[in-house]
């Protein structure tokens, strides 16, 4: 790897982690020597790029760096690029747009000799041909997220019984053919998935629930990772012990 190949990627490393990083850490990502990343961050330091480091803890990169979003890999450039066909097939109208949207940015900011990745990628994500369909619009749901407003749904289950809910909406889940609300239930007093096309009407309300949004994920993923534990522990009482012999 080129010495200038490295100081970016050194630059990389430290934007994408939320804690120091070591140069041990750093040595390993990028397959030399730790002798090699010191002389480095002495290079990036007299450049004033802004990073802080503190011996036994790290280096971090100050806010404030700015560099030119062209430079990118062709390894970043593909998973954009798959990243993007992903939300074009499978989000809903609104992200499907900026994707295409991204890519179109993408494309223009980069050199001509890159510009096959994008127009005729050797990824490909296979269309998904079953998608449920949404019965809101979930860019309003994205919205109440981000200003943490509480929703009233009218919902029908899995077998067709109609409920009305007050949730307070933290996260809007994507998978294959469906999407999912990730909220907290007033009714059930607790957390509680909706799916998209199971909606039959829903309305952003004007009070604002209690809690930010990022600390209501927090503690969904705490009860997400409690209830998984409990799910695997009762496992063996609901099927038996599965001993097979030799």
């Amino acid at each position: 790897m080129r010495k200038a190949d490295r100081l970016f990627e050194i630059i990389q490393i430290l934007r994408r982690s939320k804690k120091p990083v070591t140069a041990e850490a750093m040595a390993a990502e990028l397959e030399t020597s730790k002798r090699s990343v010191y002389r480095d961050i002495a290079a990036l330091l007299a450049q004033r790029v802004p990073i802080r480091g503190e011996a036994g803890i790290g280096y971090v990169l100050d806010r404030g760096l700015d560099m030119p979003p062209l430079m990118l890999t062709t390894d970043e450039i593909e998973a954009a690029v798959l990243g993007a066909q992903w939300v074009i097939n499978r989000g809903d109208p609104q992200l499907s747009k900026a994707a295409k949207d991204l890519l179109a940015k993408i494309e223009a900011s980069i050199p001509e000799r890159l510009r096959p990745y994008i127009d005729d990628p050797a990824h490909r994500v296979v269309p998904a041909y079953d998608r449920a369909q949404d019965m809101i619009d979930l860019g309003v749901v994205r919205n109440a997220i981000n200003s943490a407003r509480k929703m009233k749904l009218n919902y029908r289950d899995v077998e067709g019984r109609a409920t009305e809910r007050v949730i307070w909406p933290i996260l809007l889940g994507y998978y294959e053919t469906t999407r999912i609300i990730c909220a907290w239930c007033e009714t059930r007093k607790d957390f509680r998935s909706f799916r998209s096309d199971r909606i039959v009407a829903a309305n952003v309300l004007e009070e604002r629930y209690p809690e930010r949004p990022a600390i209501m994920r927090v503690k969904w993923r705490k009860a997400m990772e409690a209830d998984w534990k409990r799910r695997r522990a009762e496992w063996p009482k609901r099927h038996g012990d599965a001993h097979t012999e030799a």
